[in-house]
């Protein structure tokens, strides 16, 4: 018993003794018994440390320490048992397959359970494990079972024979690096451990084995056709449907069918003599037909998201209830798809998806990336002898999730290059299951794939492909188009998801996307908050760029979420305020409208002074109506006045409660009016200071230093925002990387020059340039004060100066005030809002504290801006600007800000400093994606814009 085999862990075989894959399922009557929980661990740091004696009956492990499975060891244990590594696509060890690197932490775990009183005696017994990372051997009883691969794979064991009534003995050893590792370069934490479920499970004589339900939908007849294969022969019912067949035989009823908007789940059995397995059926067909994607003869749009399993203090160790709340987010937020990037999820995430409703795009644990770094040489999907891996992989994920209506796609895999073994892959996928399509990014041929898939292409190409213009293969123009990632929501944005959508509505071929992704993958730290890769010490990290998802590592829905719920609602509501009609257009491919009810509300100046019901005709999908709002309020029209339209959830439903807000548009009836302050009062001087209404300047300066009471931080021109992501770029983008241009060309510097301070009539003027060390471009600078006697109204006018080849960051005046906590603001909210990322931002009145505007992005970067600003108050001050303006105000500098590398890095200071802004630079998705349109672009140019500031009493 005491030697040490380790030749497996090189091996490029998927492993030995496993069973063959079969459908997941849960049994209604054979037992199973659940082995998650403590089990005795200990690290080694070599895959031969230690010999296999563990696994003997009769060990001592007392002295070991405990892990918690399913889990992660690197995550437990407060650093004892090594750390995390954080990689994009560079493999975090020498690339030479299938070999592994001496130093392998390799955890051993043991588990010593007792059978329940009522385990029964006869029959077969299977152990499962749901998944581990990267490599395992397992023993029952001191009785080698096998080795596998495929982290997030499913694999059983035959295990009847070896059972006994109590002290059963369970080890597993599991090495972190292994020849299975080249196959799975996800972008992603490297976390060894089993972190999925391990169950035993009884298995009667006669008990189900594998099956295959098939449920196929004529949307012409209105019929399901149902045919449930099965590896042991049996009966299936269902009562609804008054279905009673054996298995193999196919029966066709009139069915409601299942989408992902009316996800209609048929409760079944299969019985067989030893066992009997609940069903739940969804009857659907999917199909490529006319160049479309179509499911139930209709063509779908994609509204979707990358989904890695995350969680910031178990990591990919996720809970049923965690899983749920996933989908209930999701739901709540208008997605209806998502892609399993880049592994098969946990199989309950796709009951889920059948239960609540999403189309699925089930992707096999699958990726060469780093092979890129040697221009795919000897990448494995191009070698023979990896096939058989590849195939079982294949064969695992489609085997274990067949039986989900929610999954409409099967992915091969990700970033893997090209090469035979991917083609093998999608033949045998063919054969195994005609009745669901292929997908596969990296095949832009689309040789082996029956949609042509890319991932960040940007707008300009998108509409490109929409016309038919791409070229490509004859296959290739035949076939529907999705984005499977992109608009890649790292940090603050994305920006541009508007645009995009316009296009994936515009164009059939076009048939939508999935936004990279769905979570920060944040790990707790007590002392950093969220910790991102470098911040355990890894020789090769990629830094925060794990942290690039619409959700925050806790789950709090980011700005970017928010944003995408507006731009993919499923109604459109649009029309002319002025008039009083608003046009209700059905943006669903299945539902009808019955579900919402519809409301709205007259605005002035930001305040509502009526609201009602509005009566909306269940529109088919696809179906538009014109409808006419009341009449306005004759209490209502002097100010700027606009109508709200919203449509809520009529009633409750299993993924949010009645009312619950599904879409909303805004129309506007009057405009606003400017603030106007007549230039009456007339600066004085003194020794050190000048007197103008309600303020007073520094003499030699021009600089302001009081508004009434309230002590102010002089404003001026500022053009520095803290650069975000995408400011930043990714590194192998080129020349609009505008975050280093800026910080080439000084803007994060710039020097403010007096050159004049003006007493005039009626008026104050300070004359400045403003402008970068070492550069021979500026910013002529005129601050024009003026005052009525009780407010003050600052005139900024800007004139560039030189060539400026970049755009700004931003173009408004910095302030600070010693104190401020409540804000109050009429104008867009409640979140932050940019230029390219603002459909969601809502015209109203808000209020907020200081604290509550920041947006906690794990890497600290600009955030917080409010849109379409007319008036704020704080700090004893309410500023109307001419035009509307974006607010930010915070308690640390741009500076201090760009400095931060996590939230922990910020601490208050002294004043808060305020930031009205006439343009902001757009976000755009430049950290993977394209950079902001040109449209969002904030070029030098002249502008001129005002503020009124008065005191709040």
């Amino acid at each position: 018993m005491s030697f040490r085999n380790t030749t497996y862990v090189e091996d490029v075989s998927p492993g030995s003794g496993a069973l063959p894959p079969r459908a997941w399922y849960a049994s209604s009557d054979a037992k199973s018994l659940s082995l998650n929980g403590s089990w005795r661990f200990r690290l080694s740091p070599t895959a031969d440390a230690e010999d296999d004696s563990f696994a003997a009956e009769g060990y001592d492990a007392e002295d070991w320490a405990s892990v918690t499975v399913p889990g992660h060891w690197v995550l437990q244990g407060h650093g004892a048992f090594g750390a995390p590594i954080y990689t994009n696509h560079l493999y975090p060890f020498p690339v030479d397959p299938p070999y592994v690197p001496t130093d392998n932490p390799t955890g051993d775990h043991l588990r010593v359970f007792d059978l329940p009183e009522d385990w029964p005696g006869a029959g077969d017994a299977v152990l499962r494990f749901d998944g581990v990372e990267s490599c395992a051997r397992v023993w029952l009883n001191g009785t080698e079972l096998g080795e596998f691969k495929g982290s997030r794979l499913p694999h059983e064991f035959a295990v009847g024979r070896l059972l006994r009534p109590g002290g059963n003995v369970l080890a597993v050893r599991v090495h972190q690096w292994s020849a299975g590792s080249y196959l799975e370069d996800q972008d992603q934490w490297w976390l060894p451990g089993i972190f999925r479920d391990v169950t035993l499970l009884h298995r009667p004589a006669g008990a189900v084995g594998d099956f295959f339900v098939h449920a196929s939908y004529d949307h012409v007849t209105g019929e399901g056709t149902l045919r449930v294969e099965s590896e042991v022969e049996g009966r299936v019912t269902v009562p609804a449907l008054g279905i009673d067949v054996a298995t193999g035989e196919s029966v066709t009823v009139p069915v409601e069918p299942w989408s992902a908007e009316i996800p209609r789940l048929y409760d079944g059995e299969l019985a067989t003599l030893g066992e009997r397995v609940p069903l739940r059926i969804g009857f659907r067909t999917v199909l490529l037909e006319d160049g479309l994607i179509k499911v139930n003869g209709k063509a779908i749009l994609f509204k979707g998201v990358n989904r890695h399993e995350w969680h910031p203090e178990k990591g990919r160790a996720l809970g049923l209830a965690t899983m749920r709340e996933d989908v209930l987010l999701m739901k709540r937020h208008n997605l209806n798809a998502v892609r399993t990037s880049h592994y098969p999820p946990h199989p309950a995430f796709l009951d889920l998806c059948d239960e609540l409703g999403l189309w699925v795009i089930d992707e096999c644990d699958l990726e060469t990336h780093g092979f890129t770094e040697q221009d795919w040489r000897d990448n494995p999907v191009d070698d023979d002898r990896w096939t058989p891996a590849l195939l079982d992989r294949a064969a695992r994920m489609v085997e274990r999730d067949k039986n989900h209506p929610s999954v409409v796609f099967w992915s091969l895999g990700n970033e893997a290059g090209t090469g035979r073994g991917l083609t093998a892959m999608a033949e045998w996928i063919h054969g195994r299951d005609p009745d669901r399509l292929v997908h596969y990014e990296g095949d832009w041929d689309c040789r082996n794939t029956d949609v042509y898939s890319r991932m960040y292409a940007f707008h300009d190409e998108v509409e490109k492909i929409g016309r038919g213009l791409d070229g490509g293969t004859h296959k290739r123009r035949e076939l529907p188009f999705i984005q499977c990632e992109y608009a890649h929501a790292m940090g603050n944005g994305p920006g541009g998801l508007a645009d995009y959508q316009e296009l994936f509505e515009r164009y059939d071929r076009l048939q939508g996307g999935f936004v990279w992704e769905w979570i920060d993958h944040g790990i707790k730290h007590p002392d950093l908050g969220y910790a991102y890769g470098g911040d355990f010490g890894e020789e090769l990290h990629d830094g925060n760029f794990v942290c690039d998802g619409l959700i925050f590592p806790d789950r709090r829905p980011s700005p970017g979420l928010v944003e995408y719920k507006k731009v993919i609602e499923p109604v459109r509501i649009e029309g002319d305020g002025a008039d009083g009609t608003v046009r209700v257009v059905n943006k669903y491919d299945f539902a009808d409208l019955s579900a919402l009810a519809f409301e709205w509300s007259y605005q002035v100046d930001g305040e509502t002074v009526e609201a009602g019901a509005l009566s909306v005709p269940a529109l088919a999908p696809g179906e538009s109506a014109d409808v006419k709002l009341p009449e306005p309020p004759a209490h209502g029209r002097d100010g700027e006045a606009q109508w709200t339209v919203r449509a809520l959830l009529a009633a409750d439903t299993v993924w949010a409660s009645k009312d619950h807000e599904v879409a909303w548009a805004q129309l506007p009836v009057t405009e606003r009016i400017k603030p106007s302050v007549a230039a009456s009062d007339r600066p004085t001087a003194s020794e050190r200071l000048i007197c103008l209404g309600p303020a007073s300047f520094d003499a030699r300066t021009g600089a302001l230093k009081t508004i009434g009471g309230v002590e102010v931080t002089a404003p001026r021109l500022d053009v520095w925002r803290a650069p975000t992501d995408n400011d930043d770029g990714a590194e192998w983008q080129s020349d609009t990387r505008y975050g280093l241009l800026w910080r080439k060309f000084g803007l994060h510097r710039m020097h403010h020059r007096l050159d004049a301070v003006e007493l005039g009539e009626s008026a104050l003027t300070v004359r400045t340039r403003v402008a970068p060390a070492a550069w021979e471009i500026g910013l002529s600078t005129v601050y024009r004060w003026t005052s009525d006697g009780n407010r003050l109204k600052l005139t900024v006018s800007v004139t560039p100066e030189g060539d400026w080849t970049v755009p700004l960051p931003r173009l408004g005046i910095r302030f600070g005030l010693a104190e401020a906590d409540a804000v109050r603001w009429f104008g867009g909210g409640p979140g932050e809002a940019y230029p390219d990322s603002q459909s969601a931002s809502m015209l109203g009145r808000w209020h907020s504290t200081v604290d509550e505007l920041q947006t906690p992005y794990v890497r600290p970067q600009e955030n917080g801006a409010r849109a379409d600003v007319r008036w704020v108050e704080l700090g004893g001050l309410r500023i109307e600007g001419d035009p509307e303006f974006w607010f930010t105000a915070r308690r640390w500098t741009s500076e201090h800000l760009d400095a931060a590398r996590h939230l922990t890095d910020l601490t208050p200071g002294d004043r808060v400093w305020v930031n009205l802004d006439h343009g902001q630079h757009g976000i755009g998705s430049q950290s993977c994606g394209p950079g902001p349109l040109p449209q969002y672009l904030l070029r030098a140019e002249p502008a001129e814009f005002s503020f009124v500031f008065s005191e709040v009493r």
